[in-house]
């Protein structure tokens, strides 16, 4: 298998990192996120890691703030995608939410770099717009996360058979 990157995206409790955990079960896989050195940060001032309403603004503001001001998150991911290609590693899954920072990423990333949306409906706003904005972008694939663990883990399996293999 030829390595394949998929950028993946859903409101929180969509079930992304499920769908990570279902792919590591067929494949080598690496998972990152671009929000974890802006986590660290809001750890370090005191942060507790509870991911509230109010928690995931404060992410979200974080982010921008760093981005504007040295692009961390992004050098971070970049770093990420460096070491993964040097892996044994067969899948990286990178978590970004903001559109125009998953589209940055798609093109640095080059071939081989899609899209993955995992909704699970019914969900609710989370009142920021890291969150709320999940579906302002248009996605290479949509795994609807809307039955049984058994039939997310047929889902997942047939999406990464067929994407990056048409």
């Amino acid at each position: 298998m030829e390595k394949r990157v998929y950028i993946i995206n859903g409101s929180g409790g969509a079930g992304k990192d499920t769908v990570c955990e279902i792919a590591a079960r067929q494949y080598r896989v690496w998972n990152i996120s671009s929000i974890t050195p802006i986590v660290r940060i809001a750890k370090a001032a005191g942060w507790d890691g509870v991911k509230t309403s109010a928690s995931r603004r404060l992410l979200a503001r974080l982010k921008e703030v760093f981005t504007e001001y040295n692009d961390l998150s992004f050098t971070y991911c970049m770093q990420q995608l460096a070491a993964f290609r040097q892996s044994d590693a067969e899948i990286l899954f990178v978590h970004i939410r903001e559109p125009q920072e998953i589209e940055r990423f798609r093109q640095a990333a080059g071939k081989d770099c899609y899209t993955l949306l995992v909704r699970r409906p019914a969900q609710g706003a989370w009142g920021n717009h890291a969150d709320d904005g999940v579906e302002n972008y248009q996605y290479d694939a949509v795994l609807c996360n809307d039955g049984t663990l058994q039939q997310l883990e047929a889902r997942v399996s047939s999406l990464l058979g067929h994407i990056g293999n048409q």
